[in-house]
């Protein structure tokens, strides 16, 4: 019987070795965007919009945290500058560890940047020594005590029984790596406060605060105190107890829930070890209240969310995470596919450009205009001579979106103070008609026609039946509403508020005038 012997083989060949194009953002844009001929136009306009939008609620946000950022700071510079002070009440507070528990609600996604502005202003302004930790970087003590000495002294730290660990690590060291251990931190302070402040005769030192803080202090914030193992952060509180002669220590504990977190993580022999403070801040639905005030009911920004997108938007903030960030970032994806999607968002722009950009619109865009729900209802209202030319005169059509996109901005003007002061009006009412926030009352503007709803009828003789002294106290601050605005329509409204506030004036000195004498 023959028998055949069949070899076989694998050979691999490898690729040339080329770079990968990297896609900028504006080529990941224009990929797969519809009316691509404008899409670098969109593309333009898109992220100057995002930038303006991004930048304003920047700056909202540090206007909100001004106030608990400053007394968190105020709380610090107390502490270190009791620590100087030879009083007995001084030597027995410093005795105990200065602990502000900050109280920031529950949306933790938004924690982050607190943080990050709060360290950035205790190095700028009381220390440079600032350490943050999170609990799922410290499940035992020994890991604790490594983060913190690691972003203190800006070095690797050695643990001894956790040496499979430290030769895994990737990342180069920055310094020679030291013992894991609060007496090497107090080495290190001692060392380092002594070149930071043994200045030569006759040179002052820069900053007037820092002289004051001859012992800068440490702070360590607990960015998530009630994710932390208890037992860790006992022992750790303990060993730092018995360092404080040595190190000007201080906490900073971040609360999502409750205060009461502490004494429920904490035994009394350990919290009689802290001094405590307890820092409030903005409540998350204040915050989000004041983002959609400043941001979205404004006529600043040519972007508006509809009914339907926004309801979503605030419905997984109040069922889900409560995160103004979160809620920010879906006005960021909303914005996106609007430019990605929608070829006539070239329009979505400030007057001026988006003007121009009328008349830079071609035969198959104004062909979308057509076929728009809203301009079809707009067209049947017309007279049959006009619906004919708006239909097949793309000349004309242009002129026409020119004059409604000055209408829009008009319409724009006189839509949000007058929705600001219907709210001022039916905020207070028995059971809200229209809502206590005003968000709520603007999705039911969204909706239909605020006065055809039902709910406006019965907000409207709720008004009727409400005491005189209170409605005047209603309409003076209606007054200070229209005052901001510069549309000649609301200053007339305006001039009417005042004479009807002054009738009211009249009815009170016909009432106090005595009756004439037989």
């Amino acid at each position: 019987m023959s028998t055949s012997s069949v070899s076989k083989g694998c050979f691999v060949f490898k690729p040339s070795a080329k770079k990968k194009k990297t896609l900028s953002l504006e080529d990941h844009f224009i990929h797969g965007c519809e009316g691509a001929d404008e899409s670098k136009t969109r593309f333009n306009l898109c992220q100057d919009l995002w930038d303006q939008i991004k930048t304003d609620t920047e700056l909202l946000q540090d206007e909100l945290n001004t106030k608990i950022l400053d007394s968190l700071l105020d709380f610090t510079r107390k502490c270190s500058s009791t620590r100087q002070h030879n009083d007995w009440a001084s030597h027995m507070r410093a005795s105990e560890i200065p602990t502000a528990a900050l109280v920031l609600g529950v949306n933790v996604p938004d924690h982050d940047m607190t943080f990050q502005s709060l360290s950035e202003l205790l190095r700028q302004s009381v220390t440079p020594h600032v350490a943050s930790v999170q609990a799922k970087e410290c499940g035992a003590l020994k890991h604790l005590i490594k983060r913190v000495l690691e972003r203190l002294l800006g070095t690797d730290v050695t643990v001894d029984d956790d040496e499979e660990e430290e030769t895994e690590q990737t990342s180069a060291p920055l310094h020679k790596s030291v013992h894991c251990s609060l007496n090497t931190l107090c080495d290190w302070y001692t060392m380092n406060t002594k070149k930071s402040y043994s200045l030569t005769p006759g040179k002052k030192r820069s900053s007037p605060v820092k002289d004051d803080l001859q012992q800068p202090p440490i702070v360590i914030i607990f960015k998530d105190l009630e994710a932390f193992n208890a037992r860790v952060l006992q022992d750790f509180i303990l060993i730092c107890s018995r360092y404080i002669e040595r190190l000007p220590l201080m906490f900073i504990f971040g609360i999502a829930t409750s205060p009461s977190t502490i004494q429920h993580m904490l035994p009394h022999s350990v919290s009689s070890l802290l001094c405590i403070e307890l820092f409030q801040s903005l409540s998350c639905t204040q915050h989000l209240a004041t983002v959609i005030d400043k941001l979205i009911l404004t006529t600043h920004f040519p972007f508006k969310l509809n009914g339907k997108v926004m309801q979503v938007l605030i419905s997984i903030f109040l069922y889900h995470d409560f995160s103004v960030r979160n809620f920010i970032k879906g006005v960021q994806l909303a914005l996106l596919e609007h430019f990605h999607s929608q070829p006539l968002s070239v329009l979505c722009c400030r007057k001026k450009e988006a003007l121009l950009n009328v008349m830079q619109l071609g035969h198959q865009d104004l062909e979308r205009i057509r076929q728009l729900p809203s301009f079809k209802r707009y067209v049947e209202k017309q007279e049959p001579q006009e619906q004919e030319h708006l239909l097949t005169d793309d000349t004309h059509l242009k002129e026409v979106c020119r004059r409604l996109i000055k209408d829009l901005r008009k319409y724009h003007k006189h839509y949000y103070p007058t929705l600001r002061c219907l709210h001022t009006l039916t905020s207070s009412l028995p059971r809200y008609p229209l809502g206590k926030q005003i968000r709520e009352l603007h999705l039911i503007c969204l909706e239909k026609n605020v006065w055809e709803n039902e709910e406006y009828q019965s907000a409207m003789k709720l008004l009727k039946m409400m005491a005189k002294d209170e409605l005047i106290s209603l309409l003076k601050k209606c007054a200070e509403i229209l005052q901001h605005s510069k549309s000649k329509n609301m200053k007339s409204a305006l001039l009417l508020l005042e004479a009807l506030l002054a009738k009211f004036k009249q009815l009170d000195t016909v009432v106090a005038e005595p009756p004439p004498s037989c």
